[in-house]
């Protein structure tokens, strides 16, 4: 079902009330940190369900929710990071590892956002042509190749340690495939972490810690833009419901994404990928879903 404009803004949410909303949290906090597209999903199941489409400001507002379920989960990380690189700033040690990767971090998100504001139009308008099942259905198994062809051809090697800013770079672009419904964020960094030659689990560390700038900025953009259409009340309160909702499921998610990696391989994805884009293209096909 089609979703709902405020002054062009897609905000199907809002209609939706809390019961469906918190199941949408539930459904996009266990999707959007694990490598099969969280984006596919909020159009699969609403579809599948009867109900309206939740809308892309949705989807981009429940990053806030991807990115306390990562801080969180990567803390020590996050936090040797974020005081370790001041700390070298103020002694003016420029060569120190925290700051160098804090400095790769600000500079692999410099694409995404670029690419974002970009095509800000396009993504967020209502009935956007980038959101048709279509689109989303052979993104999953273009993505669902490529993830199967890292997984083939990596080395599994290497470590966080043993990043470069090059890897980093190459990871930021990898993420501004992000931004085409179905091909998803994870799912983009961690096939790009993995042909570089990372370690299953430390190709997972390295892309979500890549990522949460531009998490987070994705999520604080689609409150802005919320705030600027004059969401009323009601639609806040649902969306509140959606993210705490969804916070809770991502923490579980990337808890159990990281235990397939450490002890099987991304396979389980790239099938669960392949398998999904297939369906949704042969169920638009045959005019079982639109």
């Amino acid at each position: 079902m089609a979703g709902m404009c405020t002054q062009g803004l897609d905000t199907g949410f809002a209609g939706l009330g809390y019961a469906k909303v918190a199941f949408l949290g539930l459904v996009q906090g266990i999707t959007e940190l694990l490598p099969i597209s969280s984006t596919a999903h909020m159009r699969i199941v609403p579809a599948v369900l009867g109900w309206q489409d939740p809308g892309s400001a949705f989807s981009a507002a429940m990053q806030l929710a991807a990115l306390a379920a990562v801080v969180s989960y990567f803390w020590s990380d996050v936090r040797d990071i974020v005081f370790g690189s001041l700390g070298a700033l103020a002694r003016r040690d420029f060569a120190d590892r925290y700051f160098r990767l804090a400095t790769w971090i600000v500079l692999a998100t410099i694409p995404i956002v670029i690419a974002g504001i970009a095509l800000s139009g396009v993504l967020n308008a209502c009935d956007s042509p980038l959101r048709s099942l279509t689109v989303i259905g052979w993104a999953c198994v273009v993505m669902a190749i490529l993830l199967a062809l890292a997984e083939i051809y990596a080395s599994h090697r290497r470590t966080v340690d043993d990043a470069s800013l090059t890897d980093a770079l190459l990871i930021g672009v990898a993420q501004v495939g992000a931004l085409i419904p179905g091909v998803s964020r994870s799912g983009s960094t961690l096939t790009a972490a993995l042909g570089l030659g990372f370690k299953r689990a430390e190709a997972a560390r390295f892309s979500f810690l890549l990522g949460l700038p531009a998490i987070a900025l994705a999520g604080l953009k689609e409150l802005w833009e919320l705030h600027k259409v004059h969401l009323d009340a009601h639609g806040w309160s649902v969306l509140a419901v959606g993210l705490v909702v969804a916070s809770i499921s991502a923490f579980f998610a990337i808890w159990g994404l990281m235990r397939v990696l450490e002890r099987f391989s991304a396979w389980p994805f790239v099938i669960y990928r392949g398998v999904l884009g297939v369906v949704l293209l042969l169920s638009v096909a045959m005019g079982w879903l639109v």
